[in-house]
């Protein structure tokens, strides 16, 4: 059956819409609404229109001077959710399975959100003595292996914006609080190109992280390893890194099979 003139005009905002938010994320930078109009060929005052729209939503929000617009909370969490699909969970569950089995310590994959890491997916080790930290739970940026990898990863500007009303709470004694050293321990990360926390989460506990990329080479999740320094010093968990990256690799191309 043909559709109406009001069903065609709702397909066309809806492929709007998706265009904006298409272009948000790949520009990952903020931008006005008539850059994005220019971008995806949409007139000023309807770029204007869906963008505000979509800022109520919560799907964009305003960067601090009020007139550019970057990817909001809804935003990062579609996002966060369709990398926990099922239509993805068994495939990267058998990823993570094996190499759990390979390194002998829990793993995890975790996503970025607002101002936390969430995990999306783990698997734990065979050991009696473990910390369980169970999926859909959110752990801070600044003194997990995870989140120090995707703060490492995001742009200098944008990485001023989220650190400017981030605080560096102490959780342990080893918890990096001070803003200074926290960016100099940011540019060692990126350097080594991955993350570790080194009992500054919780006390007894070291991990390792490293990146899963998107087609474009972007960061939008991290691997890691954890285990307890009774059994696994943060050196060992280094050994570890060549197997995560390979896990990493699979699980990029399961997405991208998608």
């Amino acid at each position: 059956m043909a559709m109406n003139g009001t069903e065609r005009d709702k397909g066309k905002s809806f492929l709007r819409v998706f265009q904006i938010l298409d272009a948000v994320v790949d520009l990952a930078e903020p931008v006005t609404p008539a850059e994005i109009g220019e971008r995806v060929g949409l007139p000023a005052a309807t770029a204007h229109r869906l963008c505000q729209m979509l800022l109520r939503e919560r799907f964009l929000q305003y960067e601090v001077d009020g007139k550019r617009v970057l990817a909001g909370p809804r935003t990062f969490d579609f996002a966060g959710r369709v990398l926990s699909g099922a239509h993805l969970n068994l495939d990267r569950r058998v990823i993570l399975q094996d190499l759990v089995d390979e390194v002998g310590e829990t793993c995890n994959v975790s996503i970025p959100g607002d101002l936390s890491m969430t995990y999306a997916d783990r698997v734990e080790s065979g050991w009696p003595l473990r910390i369980q930290l169970m999926t859909g739970m959110q752990v801070p940026f600044h003194c997990t292996a995870s989140g120090k990898l995707y703060l490492s990863q995001l742009p200098p500007e944008k990485l001023e914006r989220v650190l400017a009303g981030y605080k560096l709470k102490r959780l342990t004694k080893s918890t990096i609080t001070d803003p200074r050293e926290f960016r100099q321990e940011l540019a060692k990360i990126e350097k080594s190109g991955f993350g570790w926390d080194n009992e500054e989460f919780i006390t007894g506990m070291v991990a390792v992280s490293v990146p899963i990329r998107d087609s474009k080479g972007r960061f939008c999740a991290a691997i890691a390893v954890h285990g307890p320094t009774a059994r696994m010093s943060l050196s060992a968990a280094r050994k570890r890194l060549p197997a995560m990256r390979r896990a990493a690799q699979k699980v990029e191309a399961l997405i991208e099979s998608q």
